[in-house]
């Protein structure tokens, strides 16, 4: 654990990202399911996470804020007729979840061959996003006019 208050006491607004740092400093080792994430674009993410055996109804997937929490439980009980000598396929329960950065959200999620797509995008409010400034030529610049008027 890191001890961020010296920090603290010079800066403004950072508080978000110790947040941050400390929950990924305390997140478990948990191995399972496997995942990726994927950037497919400037703005254009994908979490893709192995569920086999799971079923869409078996999976909620909740975004929260900026954390994007994806919980697995199988509904269906064991057929007790049925005696397993093997199993390799894992059917616990599980929950992921993920940090979002700001305007990051998600689009939508398929679930193709017992892997789960969730796609997500980056969305810059206009105020964000660069813009070109116009440059005007003339005796008198515009821009005294407005503040003379």
């Amino acid at each position: 654990m890191f001890d961020y208050s010296p920090f603290n006491r010079s800066s403004v607004g950072f508080d978000r990202l110790f947040r941050l740092l400390d929950e990924a400093a305390n997140v478990e080792n948990q191995a399972w399911p496997p995942y990726n994430i994927e950037r497919l674009g400037e703005n254009d993410y994908r979490i893709t996470i192995a569920v086999a055996g799971f079923g869409p109804s078996d999976i909620s997937i909740e975004a929260k804020g900026n954390t994007l929490t994806v919980a697995g439980k199988k509904s269906e009980k064991p057929d007790p007729s049925v005696e397993v000598l093997h199993q390799g396929i894992a059917g616990r329960s599980f929950e992921r979840r993920f940090q979002l950065a700001d305007y990051v959200e998600v689009k939508g999620a398929d679930m193709v061959n017992g892997l789960l797509h969730i796609a997500l995008v980056r969305v810059l409010p206009e105020a964000m996003k660069p813009r070109q400034i116009a440059i005007n030529s003339g005796d008198k610049p515009k821009a005294i006019e407005a503040k003379a008027a």
